[in-house]
């Protein structure tokens, strides 16, 4: 069983400020983990799929859901469904199981009453200028409420793996210089260039 309080401080560093939604993150990712029987991935071995939009609060919650599960932009194993929700669905790609885990809505409008975010977050102070006194209980909350209290824990279902693929194949921008992964290079007037190289271009920018 993976336990959420140990990912907590490496999660703060990550993350770069105390919050509520960071610890929920971690809180969320270590339900579908132990709910799938599964380790932190070290490679791809899971995919994370965050139902989070953009230019909403919260969304501080991916990073805890990228330090426990090990799914992260780097790797390619976790992926923003633009829904504007909390949900999280984690695939183990070894066995083809899934399961979702979303923040109980009661849950999360509870912690929007608290003084963190009426008083501070909702008036346009960062969360790193919250004082530790309003922002420290909460966490503690959040790390230490009983799950079925925060989360719904879904049942676990088959979901559809795709074989993953991996280019190593690259070359050098005609125009720029700079390496490009091959499948991102496109030709124009017989050059070939990358994308941003092949708009400015066809902008008639010059070389």
């Amino acid at each position: 069983m993976i336990d959420p309080k140990e990912y907590l401080e490496a999660g703060m560093t990550l993350h770069g400020h105390k919050c509520p939604a960071m610890p929920l993150g971690l809180r969320a990712g270590a339900a579908a983990m132990n709910r799938l029987g599964v380790k932190r991935a070290t490679d791809g071995q899971l995919l994370a799929l965050v139902e989070l939009g953009d230019g909403h609060c919260a969304h501080c919650y991916a990073d805890g859901i990228q330090m426990i599960t090990g799914c992260t932009f780097g790797k390619g194993n976790i992926r923003q469904l633009g829904y504007g929700k909390f949900g999280l669905t984690l695939v183990d790609k070894a066995s083809g199981k899934a399961v979702r885990v979303v923040p109980r809505a009661e849950a999360q409008a509870a912690i929007k009453q608290t003084p963190f975010f009426k008083q501070y977050r909702e008036k346009g102070i960062p969360a790193s200028q919250v004082p530790d006194e309003v922002v420290a209980p909460l966490v503690e909350q959040v790390m230490n409420a009983p799950e079925e209290q925060i989360l719904k824990i879904g049942e676990v279902f088959d979901y559809p793996v795709e074989k993953p693929t991996e280019s190593f194949a690259s070359f050098v921008c005609d125009r720029c210089g700079d390496m490009v992964s091959e499948k991102y290079g496109r030709l124009f007037e017989g050059r070939q260039v990358c994308i941003p190289c092949q708009e400015a271009l066809l902008a008639g920018a010059e070389d």
